[in-house]
Protein backbone atom coordinates (compact mmCIF):
# COMPACT_ATOMS: atom_id res chain seq x y z
CA UNK A 1 0.00 0.00 0.00
CA UNK A 2 1.18 3.64 -0.82
CA UNK A 3 1.77 5.81 2.09
CA UNK A 4 1.12 9.10 2.11
CA UNK A 5 1.63 11.82 4.94
CA UNK A 6 -0.19 15.45 5.02
CA UNK A 7 -1.12 15.77 1.51
CA UNK A 8 -2.96 19.04 0.67
CA UNK A 9 -6.67 18.80 -0.08
CA UNK A 10 -6.36 19.49 -3.62
CA UNK A 11 -4.54 16.50 -4.13
CA UNK A 12 -7.35 14.28 -2.22
CA UNK A 13 -9.28 13.15 -5.54
CA UNK A 14 -6.05 12.13 -7.07
CA UNK A 15 -4.97 10.26 -4.48
CA UNK A 16 -8.49 7.95 -4.11
CA UNK A 17 -8.83 7.72 -7.27
CA UNK A 18 -10.66 4.07 -7.60
CA UNK A 19 -8.38 1.67 -9.74
CA UNK A 20 -9.47 2.19 -13.31
CA UNK A 21 -10.01 -0.77 -16.07
CA UNK A 22 -9.79 -0.46 -19.72
CA UNK A 23 -13.42 -0.54 -20.83
CA UNK A 24 -13.24 -0.04 -24.71
CA UNK A 25 -15.74 -2.02 -26.11
CA UNK A 26 -17.29 -3.06 -23.16
CA UNK A 27 -21.05 -1.45 -23.43
CA UNK A 28 -20.95 -2.75 -27.41
CA UNK A 29 -20.07 -6.24 -26.09
CA UNK A 30 -22.57 -6.44 -23.38
CA UNK A 31 -25.10 -4.62 -26.19
CA UNK A 32 -24.45 -7.21 -28.40
CA UNK A 33 -24.87 -10.54 -26.08
CA UNK A 34 -28.20 -8.77 -24.98
CA UNK A 35 -29.85 -8.13 -28.59
CA UNK A 36 -29.17 -11.76 -29.27
CA UNK A 37 -31.04 -12.73 -25.88
CA UNK A 38 -34.13 -10.55 -27.03
CA UNK A 39 -34.17 -12.74 -30.28
CA UNK A 40 -33.76 -15.81 -29.05
CA UNK A 41 -34.97 -16.60 -26.13
CA UNK A 42 -34.01 -19.31 -23.84
CA UNK A 43 -32.13 -21.04 -27.40
CA UNK A 44 -29.73 -17.39 -26.65
CA UNK A 45 -29.28 -18.28 -23.22
CA UNK A 46 -28.42 -21.99 -23.64
CA UNK A 47 -25.57 -21.26 -26.42
CA UNK A 48 -24.25 -18.37 -23.78
CA UNK A 49 -23.91 -20.29 -20.59
CA UNK A 50 -22.46 -23.04 -22.71
CA UNK A 51 -19.79 -20.37 -24.05
CA UNK A 52 -19.27 -18.56 -20.66
CA UNK A 53 -19.54 -21.11 -18.03
CA UNK A 54 -19.08 -24.63 -20.29
CA UNK A 55 -22.26 -26.10 -19.62
CA UNK A 56 -25.16 -26.65 -21.79
CA UNK A 57 -28.35 -26.58 -19.41
CA UNK A 58 -31.33 -28.62 -20.67
CA UNK A 59 -33.38 -26.73 -17.82
CA UNK A 60 -32.74 -23.13 -17.01
CA UNK A 61 -34.87 -23.32 -13.69
CA UNK A 62 -33.59 -24.87 -10.68
CA UNK A 63 -35.44 -28.23 -10.01
CA UNK A 64 -37.38 -28.58 -6.42
CA UNK A 65 -35.24 -32.18 -6.48
CA UNK A 66 -31.97 -29.98 -6.84
CA UNK A 67 -33.47 -27.66 -3.78
CA UNK A 68 -33.90 -30.93 -1.54
CA UNK A 69 -30.46 -32.13 -2.28
CA UNK A 70 -28.80 -28.97 -1.62
CA UNK A 71 -30.54 -28.96 1.77
CA UNK A 72 -29.12 -31.92 2.55
CA UNK A 73 -25.11 -31.18 1.36
CA UNK A 74 -25.54 -27.97 3.47
CA UNK A 75 -23.74 -28.59 6.83
CA UNK A 76 -25.86 -27.93 10.07
CA UNK A 77 -23.87 -25.68 11.84
CA UNK A 78 -23.82 -23.23 8.84
CA UNK A 79 -27.44 -23.56 8.29
CA UNK A 80 -28.09 -22.08 11.85
CA UNK A 81 -25.68 -19.81 10.94
CA UNK A 82 -27.88 -18.54 7.63
CA UNK A 83 -31.09 -18.73 10.35
CA UNK A 84 -29.48 -16.75 12.29
CA UNK A 85 -28.60 -14.14 9.94
CA UNK A 86 -31.81 -14.37 7.98
CA UNK A 87 -33.54 -13.49 10.95
CA UNK A 88 -31.27 -10.48 11.94
CA UNK A 89 -31.75 -9.13 8.87
CA UNK A 90 -35.65 -9.87 8.72
CA UNK A 91 -35.92 -7.88 12.57
CA UNK A 92 -33.74 -5.04 10.65
CA UNK A 93 -35.47 -4.71 7.25
CA UNK A 94 -38.91 -5.18 9.01
CA UNK A 95 -38.85 -2.55 11.23
CA UNK A 96 -38.42 -0.19 8.27
CA UNK A 97 -42.36 -0.30 7.20
CA UNK A 98 -44.08 3.39 7.03
CA UNK A 99 -47.46 3.69 8.51
CA UNK A 100 -49.89 5.55 6.06
CA UNK A 101 -50.29 9.02 7.07
CA UNK A 102 -53.36 11.40 5.04
CA UNK A 103 -52.10 15.23 5.60
CA UNK A 104 -54.76 18.11 5.19
CA UNK A 105 -52.73 20.34 3.52
CA UNK A 106 -55.38 23.27 3.72
CA UNK A 107 -58.91 22.79 4.84
CA UNK A 108 -60.68 20.27 2.22
CA UNK A 109 -57.86 19.03 0.42
CA UNK A 110 -56.50 16.00 1.83
CA UNK A 111 -53.32 14.05 0.48
CA UNK A 112 -51.80 10.70 1.04
CA UNK A 113 -49.28 8.33 0.06
CA UNK A 114 -49.49 4.36 -0.35
CA UNK A 115 -46.44 2.39 -0.31
CA UNK A 116 -47.12 -0.61 -2.96
CA UNK A 117 -44.32 -3.46 -3.11
CA UNK A 118 -42.75 -4.17 -7.21
CA UNK A 119 -44.65 -7.12 -8.26
CA UNK A 120 -41.68 -9.33 -9.86
CA UNK A 121 -38.41 -8.75 -8.34
CA UNK A 122 -35.24 -9.90 -10.09
CA UNK A 123 -32.47 -11.31 -8.02
CA UNK A 124 -28.97 -11.38 -9.31
CA UNK A 125 -26.35 -13.43 -7.27
CA UNK A 126 -22.53 -13.67 -8.75
CA UNK A 127 -20.77 -16.76 -8.75
CA UNK A 128 -17.56 -16.06 -9.34
CA UNK A 129 -14.76 -16.79 -6.89
CA UNK A 130 -17.15 -16.98 -4.15
CA UNK A 131 -20.74 -18.53 -3.43
CA UNK A 132 -22.56 -15.56 -1.98
CA UNK A 133 -25.29 -17.04 -0.13
CA UNK A 134 -25.40 -13.92 2.49
CA UNK A 135 -26.60 -11.40 -0.55
CA UNK A 136 -29.26 -14.30 -1.14
CA UNK A 137 -30.41 -13.14 2.27
CA UNK A 138 -29.58 -9.69 1.24
CA UNK A 139 -32.24 -9.36 -1.29
CA UNK A 140 -34.45 -12.20 -0.86
CA UNK A 141 -35.60 -11.12 2.48
CA UNK A 142 -36.50 -7.42 2.03
CA UNK A 143 -38.25 -8.30 -0.96
CA UNK A 144 -40.55 -11.01 0.79
CA UNK A 145 -41.03 -8.40 3.38
CA UNK A 146 -42.10 -5.90 1.04
CA UNK A 147 -44.90 -7.85 -0.31
CA UNK A 148 -43.26 -8.95 -3.89
CA UNK A 149 -45.68 -11.10 -5.93
CA UNK A 150 -43.23 -13.21 -7.73
CA UNK A 151 -38.81 -13.11 -6.63
CA UNK A 152 -37.06 -14.82 -9.28
CA UNK A 153 -32.75 -15.37 -8.79
CA UNK A 154 -30.37 -15.91 -11.57
CA UNK A 155 -26.95 -17.33 -10.39
CA UNK A 156 -24.22 -18.79 -12.32
CA UNK A 157 -24.21 -22.71 -12.56
CA UNK A 158 -20.22 -24.72 -12.14
CA UNK A 159 -19.02 -26.50 -15.16
CA UNK A 160 -21.51 -29.48 -13.91
CA UNK A 161 -24.48 -27.36 -14.12
CA UNK A 162 -24.87 -27.44 -10.38
CA UNK A 163 -25.74 -24.47 -8.52
CA UNK A 164 -24.24 -23.92 -4.68
CA UNK A 165 -25.77 -26.10 -2.15
CA UNK A 166 -25.73 -22.61 0.36
CA UNK A 167 -26.96 -20.75 -2.64
CA UNK A 168 -29.73 -22.90 -2.97
CA UNK A 169 -30.72 -23.63 1.24
CA UNK A 170 -30.41 -19.88 2.01
CA UNK A 171 -32.88 -18.92 -1.35
CA UNK A 172 -35.45 -21.39 -0.26
CA UNK A 173 -35.29 -20.51 3.35
CA UNK A 174 -35.79 -16.83 2.47
CA UNK A 175 -38.48 -17.36 0.81
CA UNK A 176 -37.04 -18.01 -2.93
CA UNK A 177 -38.95 -20.40 -5.08
CA UNK A 178 -37.37 -19.70 -8.86
CA UNK A 179 -33.88 -19.99 -9.43
CA UNK A 180 -32.46 -19.96 -12.77
CA UNK A 181 -29.12 -21.39 -13.30
CA UNK A 182 -27.89 -18.08 -15.50
CA UNK A 183 -24.74 -15.63 -15.21
CA UNK A 184 -23.61 -12.82 -15.85
CA UNK A 185 -24.94 -10.82 -18.97
CA UNK A 186 -27.29 -13.48 -20.07
CA UNK A 187 -28.84 -13.46 -16.52
CA UNK A 188 -29.59 -9.75 -16.88
CA UNK A 189 -30.66 -10.09 -20.35
CA UNK A 190 -33.33 -12.66 -19.42
CA UNK A 191 -34.33 -10.90 -16.17
CA UNK A 192 -34.76 -7.71 -18.34
CA UNK A 193 -36.91 -9.26 -21.24
CA UNK A 194 -38.52 -12.04 -19.52
CA UNK A 195 -37.70 -15.59 -22.13
CA UNK A 196 -40.19 -18.57 -22.60
CA UNK A 197 -38.52 -20.01 -18.92
CA UNK A 198 -37.86 -16.54 -17.21
CA UNK A 199 -40.08 -14.11 -15.94
CA UNK A 200 -39.68 -11.06 -17.03
CA UNK A 201 -38.87 -8.56 -13.59
CA UNK A 202 -39.62 -4.56 -13.03
CA UNK A 203 -36.16 -4.51 -11.48
CA UNK A 204 -33.53 -6.09 -11.41
CA UNK A 205 -31.06 -6.48 -7.88
CA UNK A 206 -27.79 -7.56 -7.53
CA UNK A 207 -23.99 -6.92 -7.56
CA UNK A 208 -21.61 -8.06 -10.43
CA UNK A 209 -18.13 -7.93 -12.26
CA UNK A 210 -18.09 -4.71 -14.95
CA UNK A 211 -20.13 -6.93 -17.37
CA UNK A 212 -23.11 -7.12 -15.31
CA UNK A 213 -22.80 -3.52 -14.17
CA UNK A 214 -22.89 -2.65 -17.74
CA UNK A 215 -25.63 -5.21 -18.78
CA UNK A 216 -27.79 -3.36 -15.99
CA UNK A 217 -26.64 0.04 -16.77
CA UNK A 218 -28.06 -0.62 -20.24
CA UNK A 219 -31.29 -2.61 -19.89
CA UNK A 220 -32.29 0.05 -17.47
CA UNK A 221 -32.69 2.66 -20.32
CA UNK A 222 -35.52 0.89 -21.63
CA UNK A 223 -36.44 -2.52 -20.18
CA UNK A 224 -36.57 -2.39 -16.92
CA UNK A 225 -35.56 -0.53 -13.71
CA UNK A 226 -31.81 -1.75 -11.26
CA UNK A 227 -31.47 -0.66 -7.74
CA UNK A 228 -27.67 1.13 -8.44
CA UNK A 229 -24.55 1.34 -9.75
CA UNK A 230 -22.59 -1.32 -8.03
CA UNK A 231 -18.54 -2.39 -8.93
CA UNK A 232 -15.84 -3.21 -7.10
CA UNK A 233 -15.62 -3.74 -3.10
CA UNK A 234 -14.44 -0.81 -0.94
CA UNK A 235 -13.91 -0.15 2.30
CA UNK A 236 -12.15 2.87 4.44
CA UNK A 237 -11.01 2.41 8.10
CA UNK A 238 -10.39 5.89 9.82
CA UNK A 239 -8.51 4.67 13.03
CA UNK A 240 -5.92 6.66 15.93
CA UNK A 241 -3.75 5.35 18.35
CA UNK A 242 -6.86 3.68 20.41
CA UNK A 243 -7.21 1.31 17.61
CA UNK A 244 -6.09 -2.36 17.54
CA UNK A 245 -3.67 -3.05 14.62
CA UNK A 246 -4.47 -6.65 14.12
CA UNK A 247 -8.17 -5.90 13.71
CA UNK A 248 -7.64 -2.90 11.33
CA UNK A 249 -5.49 -4.71 8.91
CA UNK A 250 -8.05 -8.08 9.46
CA UNK A 251 -10.61 -5.38 7.98
CA UNK A 252 -8.25 -3.87 4.95
CA UNK A 253 -7.44 -7.68 4.31
CA UNK A 254 -11.24 -8.79 4.51
CA UNK A 255 -11.93 -6.66 1.07
CA UNK A 256 -8.75 -6.75 -0.46
CA UNK A 257 -9.66 -10.68 -0.79
CA UNK A 258 -12.54 -10.21 -2.83
CA UNK A 259 -10.74 -9.39 -5.91
CA UNK A 260 -8.13 -7.54 -7.76
CA UNK A 261 -10.22 -4.29 -8.53
CA UNK A 262 -10.97 -3.63 -4.85
CA UNK A 263 -9.76 -1.25 -3.26
CA UNK A 264 -9.11 -0.77 0.57
CA UNK A 265 -7.79 2.87 2.31
CA UNK A 266 -6.57 3.29 5.74
CA UNK A 267 -6.87 7.07 7.29
CA UNK A 268 -5.08 7.50 10.67
CA UNK A 269 -3.65 10.36 12.18
CA UNK A 270 -0.94 8.02 13.76
CA UNK A 271 2.36 7.29 11.96
CA UNK A 272 2.79 4.88 14.80
CA UNK A 273 -0.13 2.40 13.72
CA UNK A 274 1.38 2.87 10.46
CA UNK A 275 3.52 1.13 11.22
CA UNK A 276 2.21 -1.70 13.09
CA UNK A 277 -0.55 -2.11 10.76
CA UNK A 278 1.75 -2.79 7.79
CA UNK A 279 3.35 -5.62 9.89
CA UNK A 280 0.16 -6.76 10.09
CA UNK A 281 -1.02 -6.94 6.94
CA UNK A 282 2.20 -8.91 5.65
CA UNK A 283 1.59 -11.81 8.74
CA UNK A 284 -1.99 -11.99 7.94
CA UNK A 285 -1.85 -12.13 4.26
CA UNK A 286 0.67 -15.32 4.62
CA UNK A 287 -2.29 -17.19 6.46
CA UNK A 288 -5.03 -16.30 3.47
CA UNK A 289 -6.11 -18.63 0.64
CA UNK A 290 -6.89 -15.86 -1.32
CA UNK A 291 -3.23 -13.92 -1.12
CA UNK A 292 -2.91 -13.51 -4.73
CA UNK A 293 -6.29 -11.21 -5.17
CA UNK A 294 -5.57 -9.51 -1.97
CA UNK A 295 -2.23 -8.54 -3.03
CA UNK A 296 -3.04 -7.28 -6.13
CA UNK A 297 -5.67 -5.29 -4.64
CA UNK A 298 -3.68 -3.64 -2.19
CA UNK A 299 -1.44 -2.41 -5.11
CA UNK A 300 -4.11 0.00 -5.54
CA UNK A 301 -4.67 0.86 -2.55
CA UNK A 302 -3.36 3.79 -0.27
CA UNK A 303 -2.57 4.87 3.29
CA UNK A 304 -2.97 8.40 4.24
CA UNK A 305 -1.56 10.30 7.41
CA UNK A 306 -3.63 13.58 8.26
CA UNK A 307 -2.61 15.01 11.52
CA UNK A 308 -5.47 17.16 11.21
CA UNK A 309 -8.53 15.56 13.03
CA UNK A 310 -10.84 17.88 11.57
CA UNK A 311 -10.27 16.93 7.78
CA UNK A 312 -11.23 13.58 8.83
CA UNK A 313 -14.68 13.69 8.51
CA UNK A 314 -13.78 15.86 4.86
CA UNK A 315 -12.23 13.69 3.05
CA UNK A 316 -14.62 10.55 3.91
CA UNK A 317 -17.02 12.55 2.52
CA UNK A 318 -14.39 13.26 -0.18
CA UNK A 319 -14.16 9.44 -0.73
CA UNK A 320 -18.00 8.35 -0.02
CA UNK A 321 -17.16 5.07 0.99
CA UNK A 322 -19.27 1.62 0.43
CA UNK A 323 -18.11 0.39 4.14
CA UNK A 324 -16.75 3.20 6.30
CA UNK A 325 -15.18 1.82 9.91
CA UNK A 326 -14.70 4.16 12.68
CA UNK A 327 -11.79 2.71 14.94
CA UNK A 328 -11.41 5.79 16.93
CA UNK A 329 -11.86 7.30 20.37
CA UNK A 330 -14.55 9.89 19.07
CA UNK A 331 -16.14 7.62 16.44
CA UNK A 332 -20.06 8.55 17.75
CA UNK A 333 -19.05 12.44 17.17
CA UNK A 334 -17.10 11.45 13.95
CA UNK A 335 -20.16 9.31 12.51
CA UNK A 336 -22.50 12.49 12.92
CA UNK A 337 -20.21 14.12 10.34
CA UNK A 338 -20.60 11.76 8.29
CA UNK A 339 -23.13 12.22 4.68
CA UNK A 340 -21.54 9.99 2.12
CA UNK A 341 -20.97 6.73 2.97
CA UNK A 342 -22.97 2.86 2.36
CA UNK A 343 -22.57 1.41 5.66
CA UNK A 344 -20.59 2.51 8.94
CA UNK A 345 -19.12 0.64 11.56
CA UNK A 346 -18.46 1.99 14.82
CA UNK A 347 -15.97 1.23 17.14
CA UNK A 348 -13.15 -1.24 17.37
CA UNK A 349 -15.18 -4.64 17.77
CA UNK A 350 -17.31 -4.06 14.72
CA UNK A 351 -14.99 -5.50 11.81
CA UNK A 352 -17.46 -4.74 8.37
CA UNK A 353 -18.24 -8.64 8.11
CA UNK A 354 -21.01 -8.22 10.59
CA UNK A 355 -22.70 -6.32 7.82
CA UNK A 356 -21.58 -8.14 5.35
CA UNK A 357 -23.26 -11.13 7.27
CA UNK A 358 -25.22 -11.04 10.15
CA UNK A 359 -25.78 -7.70 11.96
CA UNK A 360 -28.80 -6.99 9.84
CA UNK A 361 -27.95 -4.25 7.93
CA UNK A 362 -27.76 -4.73 4.28
CA UNK A 363 -24.53 -5.57 2.54
CA UNK A 364 -25.56 -4.83 -1.30
CA UNK A 365 -24.24 -1.03 -1.33
CA UNK A 366 -23.43 1.81 -3.60
CA UNK A 367 -19.63 1.99 -4.84
CA UNK A 368 -17.30 3.93 -6.18
CA UNK A 369 -18.28 7.31 -4.82
CA UNK A 370 -22.11 6.70 -5.45
CA UNK A 371 -23.04 6.82 -2.14
CA UNK A 372 -22.86 10.57 -2.57
CA UNK A 373 -26.28 9.87 -3.98
CA UNK A 374 -27.65 6.44 -3.59
CA UNK A 375 -28.75 4.27 -0.35
CA UNK A 376 -27.90 0.60 -0.25
CA UNK A 377 -30.49 -1.99 -0.65
CA UNK A 378 -33.26 -1.53 1.94
CA UNK A 379 -36.91 -2.25 2.08
CA UNK A 380 -37.82 0.99 0.26
CA UNK A 381 -36.02 -0.39 -2.56
CA UNK A 382 -38.72 -2.97 -3.12
CA UNK A 383 -41.38 -0.63 -3.15
CA UNK A 384 -42.78 2.26 -5.09
CA UNK A 385 -44.94 5.00 -3.71
CA UNK A 386 -48.13 6.24 -5.23
CA UNK A 387 -50.00 9.25 -3.86
CA UNK A 388 -53.42 10.16 -3.54
CA UNK A 389 -55.50 12.91 -3.23
CA UNK A 390 -59.15 13.76 -2.44
CA UNK A 391 -60.86 17.58 -2.82
CA UNK A 392 -64.29 18.62 -1.14
CA UNK A 393 -66.10 21.38 -2.13
CA UNK A 394 -64.80 23.66 0.51
CA UNK A 395 -61.20 22.40 -0.36
CA UNK A 396 -61.62 23.36 -4.25
CA UNK A 397 -62.97 26.84 -3.63
CA UNK A 398 -59.64 27.52 -0.84
CA UNK A 399 -56.85 26.10 -3.56
CA UNK A 400 -58.73 26.37 -6.96
CA UNK A 401 -58.32 30.56 -7.91
CA UNK A 402 -54.73 29.96 -6.90
CA UNK A 403 -54.75 27.00 -9.86
CA UNK A 404 -56.30 29.06 -11.92
CA UNK A 405 -54.09 31.64 -11.68
CA UNK A 406 -50.81 29.62 -12.18
CA UNK A 407 -51.73 27.82 -15.29
CA UNK A 408 -53.15 30.81 -16.87
CA UNK A 409 -49.39 31.72 -16.08
CA UNK A 410 -47.64 28.66 -17.88
CA UNK A 411 -50.43 29.25 -21.28
CA UNK A 412 -52.17 26.03 -20.41
CA UNK A 413 -55.91 26.85 -20.37
CA UNK A 414 -56.77 23.57 -20.68
CA UNK A 415 -55.65 23.16 -17.29
CA UNK A 416 -57.55 26.04 -16.06
CA UNK A 417 -60.71 25.26 -17.75
CA UNK A 418 -60.51 21.98 -15.47
CA UNK A 419 -60.81 23.69 -12.26
CA UNK A 420 -63.16 26.93 -13.63
CA UNK A 421 -66.12 23.74 -14.50
CA UNK A 422 -65.95 22.57 -11.39
CA UNK A 423 -65.97 25.95 -9.52
CA UNK A 424 -68.58 27.59 -11.36
CA UNK A 425 -70.86 24.44 -10.11
CA UNK A 426 -69.64 24.98 -6.46
CA UNK A 427 -70.92 29.26 -6.66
Amino acid sequence: MRIIINPEKKLWPDILKRPVFDVSGLFESVQSILDEIERNGDKALRELTYKFDGFMPENLEVSEEEFISAGKMVDPALKEAIKLAANNIETFHSAQKCELNKIETMPGVSCWQKSVAIENAGLYIPGGTAPLFSTVLMLAIPARIAGCKEIIMCTPPGKDGSVNPAVLFAARYAGVKKVFRLGGVQAVGAMAFGTESVPKADKIFGPGNQYVTAAKQLVSLSHTAVDMPAGPSEVMVVADRSADPSFVASDLLSQAEHGTDSQVVLITDSPDLVEKVTKEISLQLEKLPRKKLAEQSLENSVIIVLNNEEFMADIINTYAPEHLILSTINCHELAEKVVNAGSVFLGNLTPESAGDYASGTNHTLPTNGWARAYSGVNLDSFMKKITFQEISGEGLINIGPAIELMAEAELLAGHKNAVTLRLNTLT
